[in-house]
């Protein structure tokens, strides 16, 4: 059996168990690891060896990120079952680690294996820690869970604010292997404070919090924004590090909490976990690839006709055409498990929601509306990974300026360093594309600070020129939302709890979160109609569009699990919150498919690229059919408010 803990025997920080600390620090570190690679992974499928388009690109990032929401599921009942959530946190941050490194491989046979790896890593590592969390505290202090469990998501979101600012800005700036390399650094880091002896941990977490902060200090834009974001993330970074060192010079982590159920039968079957684990990799790398690697010319293998969607897409009807899309990217390996996942288990909790009392019964139905809307929000919200860093990339303007070619200019040469600033213009015959400028990248990689000879012309006039430390890399915007979670997340707690009973409903949160999510789209759609000449938007409308995502995201994201856990029958409460899990993943799927619509590059050989004024149409427009189908989904959930409030019977003892 497992050992039993004593909650009072726990030495506290700021009156929480030191405990908790570690675990801040540690999943700091993973989240760090994880958002880092992601910041990173579309740009590397586009503009590294893969050569990728974007819809193949899209394609296995949709495959990827949603196995990764899948795996926890898993990974959660091996570690009631066998290993325990701490041996399964160590064991999925090894598996998360070797990933990481294996990215730095150039080569496919080391890409998707390196995915997998993530993906069955992420599996034992994501729900685990959390339940640890949990455990530190007694079923009494809901008020000191509640709060630990903030702390916690600051600690999330810190990791996430901290990765594309260094292993975005250092993968694009240095290279690829050495973004991935850091996110591989920040893995191990984090799994030192469980393995690692006390003294040796502090020191991990000491050293790894300096070299964060001395990269964030030195490795960045030269412009007064950038300089601002990162300092605010470095203190952050190093005040997490000091409550660390002080929660292990305490006491850290009890050794009791997060234990094995047995330890026979962690004798008995954790070598069959990791055996098993490692079994599967290859499988999850052949979903995630599409079975691509087995194709000749590398596209992903349909399981149904392909007759059937060449025949759709044919179509004149845009229904028709945006049907074909979803069929085709549905019969891949990686869309018919989650659609039959995601089948089964509705059909189930239908099932056992028809045989429960009428009390019970009309909560599960909630539950399951607001499973529904979460897929419609996630799958909007997640364009920031895939669309929203394309069109950052390619049409929102990101350089600080030194100066603007004028008449003199013209007819002269200059030399230069080249910069999103030329895109759209002629360097004497040639006109520069995205492909051109990753090109030039590419073969100066070893000299970041490479200039070349610009032939001015008439219509260079307006152009202006900066140094590449100007430019402030596409990925490193990823930082927005969790800098923003950090600035806002204690307001919104704070609002809640002050509104009192005037606080709204988790419905109606639920709906308030889709509306400011069609806000956030709509700005970037107005930011593309007012674009240049040229096709360039203003970095105002991203940072707007940024904030409402995150403002819908904090409306909705917090209330979504504790909902789950209130709606559910205590015998159905895992399946639940499995099928929360699965709802993330299949609209992590989903996202990947609504991405497909802004789809501008072409890949096979070499990426084909437009300027930025033919391609901010092609953005703005799915932007705003997506501004109006999350307003659209927020108008059907406050119709619905008042029924959902009567269904959740909160006057009501939970039954079991």
């Amino acid at each position: 059996m497992k050992d039993a803990f004593d909650y009072d025997q726990q030495s506290t920080l700021f009156g929480h168990p030191t405990g908790l600390f570690t675990l801040f620090f540690a999943e700091m570190w993973e989240r760090f690891s994880y958002y880092g690679m992601r910041s990173l992974l579309v740009f590397y499928m586009l503009k590294g060896f893969l050569g990728y388009g974007d819809s193949q690109a899209y394609e296995v990032y949709g495959a990827y990120t949603s196995l990764v929401y899948m795996t926890p599921f898993f990974g959660g009942m091996l570690a009631d079952r066998i290993l325990g959530s701490r041996l399964a946190v160590v064991w999925g941050g090894f598996l998360m680690a070797a990933g990481h490194g294996l990215m730095g491989i150039e080569h496919e046979m080391a890409f998707f294996p390196a995915l997998a790896l993530i993906i069955a890593g992420n599996g034992f590592f994501k729900p685990n820690i959390s339940t640890m969390v949990g455990e530190l505290y007694p079923a009494s202090a809901k008020a000191r869970r509640d709060g630990g469990f903030t702390i916690f998501y600051m600690g999330i979101n810190l990791g996430a604010a901290m990765s594309p600012l260094l292993c975005g800005y250092i993968g694009e700036t240095y290279g690829w292997h050495k973004g991935f390399g850091l996110a591989t650094i920040g893995m191990l880091a984090g799994i030192a404070v469980f393995v690692a002896p006390t003294v040796i941990a502090q020191l991990l977490v000491g050293l790894g919090a300096l070299g964060g902060a001395y990269l964030l200090l030195f490795e960045h834009p030269d412009n007064p924004y950038s300089t601002a974001i990162n300092v605010f993330v470095m203190l952050a970074l190093l005040g997490s590090a000091i409550a660390s060192c002080w929660a292990l010079s305490r006491g850290g982590l009890p050794k009791a909490v997060g234990g094995p159920p047995g330890k026979e039968t962690l004798k008995r079957h954790g070598w069959k976990v990791v055996v098993g684990t490692l079994a599967l990799v290859p499988v999850i790398s052949l979903l995630v690839s599409g079975f691509s690697l087995f194709t000749a010319d590398g596209t992903s293998v349909s399981l149904i006709a392909p007759s059937i969607t060449e025949q759709l897409a044919e179509s004149k009807n845009a229904v028709v055409q945006v049907l074909a899309v979803v069929v085709d990217q549905i019969s891949k390996p990686a869309g018919l498990i989650l659609m039959l996942a995601g089948l089964t288990s509705f059909v189930y909790l239908m099932r056992e929601s028809l045989r429960m009392d009428k009390v019970p019964r009309e909560r599960m139905f909630v539950a399951l509306i607001l499973i529904f809307f979460s897929i419609l929000f996630w799958s909007f919200f997640e364009q920031a990974g895939s669309s929203i860093s394309n069109f950052t990339d390619r049409n929102v303007d990101r350089v600080f300026a030194e100066r603007t070619i004028g008449p003199e200019d013209v007819g002269t040469t200059i030399r230069l360093q080249p910069t999103q600033e030329q895109l759209g213009y002629l360097d004497g015959d040639q006109q520069v594309a995205m492909d051109l400028l990753t090109e030039w990248r590419k073969e100066n990689e070893a000299d970041p600070d490479f200039t070349i000879e610009w032939q001015v012309v008439d219509g260079n006039q307006g152009m202006q020129v900066a140094e590449r430390v100007d430019e402030i890399p596409a990925s490193t915007f990823q930082s927005v939302n969790p800098i923003f979670i950090l600035v806002f997340g204690l307001v919104f707690a704070w609002l809640w709890t002050s509104l009192g009973r005037f606080e709204p409903s988790a419905p109606f949160k639920f709906a308030l979160g889709l509306l400011q999510l069609g806000l956030g789209f709509l700005a970037l759609w107005y930011g593309a109609e007012t674009a240049t000449e040229r096709g360039m938007v203003g970095l105002e409308w991203l940072f707007v569009g940024y904030l409402f995502h995150t403002t819908g995201e904090l409306c909705l994201s917090p209330v979504g699990l504790s909902m789950m856990t209130r709606l559910s029958p205590k015998r159905l409460g895992s399946t639940v919150m499995g099928t929360w899990f699965l709802a993330t993943a299949f609209s992590q799927y989903l996202a990947a498919i609504i991405s497909q619509f802004t789809g501008v590059s072409h890949g096979g050989g070499e990426t084909t690229i437009p300027i930025p004024k033919e391609s901010v149409d092609v953005y703005g427009d799915v932007f705003f059919k997506i501004a109006v189908a999350s307003s659209i989904s927020a108008f059907f959930c406050f119709l619905l408010v008042p029924l959902m409030k009567k269904w959740m019977h909160e006057d009501v003892a939970v039954e079991d």
